[in-house]
C-alpha cells in the first residue's frame, strides 16, 4: 500500500491528513525526517506542513533535498505569492495555502493516486507479457521499447525467421537479440556474436565461413568458422551495416542454401542457424547508395525491430538510472544514493547520444568521484549539453527578454509539446505538479490560486 508522508513542522490540519490519505487509498504515516517516508516505490506523496511557521519552509526543504527526498507539496497558512514562488524555487513541487487551496490540494493527491494507479496497471501488463519470456535485462515501460518488445516476443517462438534489429549506438541491440534466442526453440543451442566493423575484412570471410587447411599462407590446420559454430543456434551478426560487398552475397547465399563453404573447400556443409542482424545505419539509405545489397536487406528485415533511442524513452531513463546505480553500488561495496530531484530532472533533459550505455557509464563514474550526492556536473563528462547553460534538447528557444511568467508559460508550452500532449509526462519532465502546469498552461500567477 503506497504512503502520503506528512513532515509536521505544525499540528495545524492535521485532521487533514487522514481524509487525503483515505481518498487516494493510501496509509497516512507522520514521519520526523526523510528518512522515515519509506521506500521510493510506496511514496505516494510527501507532505510538508509548515502553516503558522512558514519563515522555516525554506530550511526544511534544504534539508529534505540534501537528504535526497522527493520535492514535498508544502502546505501552509499564509497566501502569499512571493512565498510560494520561493518555496517552489527552494525545491517545493507545489505550495497550498489552506484553507483556500485545500480543493486544490485534494486535486493534486487524486492525481497523484491516478498516476499510482496507471503505474500499477501498466506493470500488471507488462508482467502478464513477460510471464511467457525473459526480458528482465530490458529495463523500461515506455510505449516505445514496449512496442519492440511485444514485437520481439512475437517472433520469439519462430526459430526460423531472420530478424533485423536497428537503433542507435548504446541502445540494447545485443540484449534484444540475446533475448529472442534464450526464450526461443534454440535456447539450448550456442549464441555466437560478431561485430562486422570490428575484424579486417581480408579476415572477415575465414572468419564467418572457415577455412580448410592449406587454404592461404597461415592455414596451417582446418578451421570452421562461426556459422558452423552456431549450428542448431543463433548467429547474431552486429553493424551489419559494415559488411563488405563481396561478402554480402555470400551471406545471403548462406541464407538461401542453408549452407556454407569454407575457403579452400570443394563441396559445402549444411548449417541450421538462425540469423539476427543488428545495425544503426539506415539500410534503406545504404541500398539507394549501392552500399548494401537490395537482395540481401530483404532477406535479412523479415521481422525488423527498431529499438528508440533512450531521449524518446520518457522516464525510462529514470527506472534505468536506478536500476545501475543499485547494480553498481553492489559491485563496489558501497551504499546507493538517491536521485535527487535536481538529478531527475537533469537526467530526463540531457539528450543521450550514447543512450544506454552513456547513462551507465556516467553512473558508474558519478558513483565512484563524486564528493556526497550525486550532481549534474558528476554525471555529465564535460557539461550537460541539455542543460541550461549548454543549449535545449529541443533545439527550440525560449522568449527573452520577457516576464517569468511569459518564460514559464513558454517552457511548459514547449515541453507539452515534445511529450506529444502528455501533461503528466510534462509535468514529470518540468519537476513540478500537473496542477501546477495547467495553471503555467492557463496563464495564472505561480502558487495564487488553482
Amino acid at each position: 500500500m503506497s504512503t502520503l508522508a506528512v513532515l509536521a513542522r505544525s499540528d495545524s490540519f492535521s485532521a487533514l491528513w487522514p481524509e487525503l490519505a483515505a481518498l487516494a487509498r493510501a496509509q497516512p504515516r507522520v514521519v520526523a525526517g526523510a528518512g522515515e517516508t519509506g521506500a521510493p516505490g510506496e511514496l505516494l506523496a510527501l507532505v510538508l506542513a509548515v502553516a503558522g511557521v512558514e519563515e522555516e519552509a525554506e530550511g526544511a526543504l534544504r534539508e529534505l533535498a540534501a537528504a535526497g527526498a522527493p520535492a514535498p507539496l508544502v502546505v501552509g497558512a499564509r497566501a502569499d505569492h512571493r512565498l510560494a514562488a520561493a518555496l517552489v524555487r527552494a525545491g517545493a513541487a507545489d505550495y497550498f495555502a489552506l484553507p483556500g487551496d485545500v480543493d486544490a490540494l485534494r486535486a493534486e493527491i487524486r492525481d497523484r493516486a491516478a498516476r499510482r494507479d496507471e503505474r500499477e496497471a501498466a506493470g500488471r501488463l507488462e508482467a502478464a507479457e513477460r510471464r511467457a519470456f525473459d526480458f528482465s535485462r530490458i529495463i523500461g515501460r515506455s510505449p516505445s521499447l514496449r512496442a519492440a518488445l511485444d514485437r520481439a516476443a512475437r517472433i520469439i517462438p519462430r526459430g526460423q525467421a531472420t530478424v533485423l534489429v536497428t537503433g542507435e549506438t548504446g541502445t540494447g541491440k545485443e540484449l534484444i537479440a540475446q533475448a529472442i534466442h534464450r526464450n526461443g526453440p534454440r535456447a539450448s543451442g550456442p549464441f555466437v556474436e560478431l561485430n562486422c566493423n570490428a575484424i579486417p575484412p581480408t579476415l572477415l570471410e575465414s572468419e564467418l565461413f572457415g577455412h580448410e587447411k592449406g587454404a592461404f599462407t597461415d592455414a596451417r590446420t582446418a578451421k570452421p568458422g562461426l556459422f558452423e559454430a552456431a549450428d542448431r543456434g543463433t548467429l547474431f551478426l552486429d553493424e551489419i551495416g559494415d559488411l563488405p560487398l563481396v561478402l554480402q552475397g555470400k551471406i545471403l547465399k548462406a541464407l538461401e542454401e542453408k549452407q556454407v563453404r569454407r575457403v579452400g573447400a570443394v563441396r559445402g556443409r549444411e548449417v541450421d542457424v538462425r540469423i539476427i542482424a543488428a545495425t544503426h545505419v539506415d539500410l534503406a539509405a545504404a541500398v539507394r547508395r549501392g552500399d548494401f545489397r537490395e537482395d540481401l536487406f530483404y532477406r535479412l528485415s523479415v521481422i525488423p525491430i527498431h529499438l528508440p533511442p533512450l531521449r524518446d524513452r520518457g522516464d525510462d531513463v529514470i527506472l534505468l538510472a536506478e536500476h545501475f546505480l543499485r547494480t553498481l553500488a553492489a559491485q563496489y561495496g558501497m551504499p546507493a544514493p538517491a536521485l535527487s530531484p535536481t538529478l531527475r530532472r537533469a537526467l530526463m533533459a540531457h539528450p543521450w547520444p550514447g543512450n544506454v550505455r552513456e547513462l551507465r557509464n556516467g553512473l558508474e563514474r558519478a558513483l565512484l568521484l563524486a564528493d556526497g550526492p550525486l550532481r549534474p556536473e558528476d554525471l555529465f563528462h564535460g557539461g550537460d549539453p541539455g542543460s541550461a547553460t549548454g543549449g535545449t534538447r529541443g533545439g527550440g528557444e525560449l522568449p527573452f527578454p520577457a516576464t517569468l511568467d511569459v518564460i514559464e508559460r513558454a517552457a511548459a508550452e514547449a515541453m507539452l509539446a515534445r511529450v506529444e500532449g502528455n501533461k503528466s509526462a510534462a509535468a514529470d519532465a518540468l519537476g513540478i505538479s500537473r496542477s501546477r502546469l495547467y495553471r503555467l498552461l492557463d496563464g495564472e500567477a505561480e502558487g495564487v490560486s488553482e
